[in-house]
């Protein structure tokens, strides 16, 4: 989720103000990302909270069999996705303009396989995010969690005061009914981690 007006009523996500656009996505080796969280031809749908620029929107896009719905709070965000969406021919792409906490996903409980929170969860409400990402996933499937590390210097991320650790992550889930399943460093400045419904 990234920075808006406070008119707009929308949840915002502290400390996510985006750089340039080539910067942002140098910061990310993203095949490799994919790999480790099992993001393939296996996976159907998929749901994005915070979609960004798009960095992660057409590679998942590109891996997995069903549609890639993604979301964000920001409408510069949804144009420039959807721009490259277009270029790219990426059909299996839907993009809505949703505060999901507030709003939900406007799809059925239980009915994907996979939910993104790429470096979302320093967010001030990271159990609501969780909550409402587990009930769209179906029995079986994953929340997938990539953040910032914080045991190392990082070129960009949040405050090291509001980083999630994988262990608080991980505890979260399971008050949410999620389930941690792997954790993955994701050199040179993240970590993944698997929640499974």
């Amino acid at each position: 989720m990234h920075m808006c007006p406070a008119s707009w009523h929308l949840m915002k996500v502290r400390d996510s103000g985006m750089p340039e656009q080539a910067y942002w996505e140098s910061l990310f080796d993203i095949n490799v990302i994919l790999h480790a969280l099992g993001l393939d031809h296996r996976i159907g749908d998929v749901v994005e909270v915070g979609c960004g620029y798009g960095t992660f929107t057409l590679p998942v896009a590109g891996r997995i069999r069903g549609t890639l719905h993604a979301f964000d709070i920001d409408p510069a965000m949804i144009e420039i996705t959807r721009a490259r969406a277009d270029a790219a021919g990426a059909g299996n792409v839907s993009l809505a303009l949703r505060d999901v906490v507030a709003d939900g996903f406007g799809l059925p409980a239980q009915s994907v396989d996979a939910v993104l929170l790429f470096n979302i969860l320093h967010a001030e409400n990271p159990l609501d995010l969780l909550r409402v990402a587990g009930d769209i996933v179906r029995p079986g499937g994953q929340v997938l969690v990539i953040h910032w590390r914080s045991d190392v210097v990082t070129p960009r991320g949040p405050d090291l005061s509001i980083r999630p650790r994988p262990e608080q992550i991980a505890d979260w889930a399971r008050s949410t009914g999620l389930r941690p399943g792997t954790e993955e460093l994701l050199p040179p400045w993240h970590f993944g981690l698997s929640l499974v419904r």
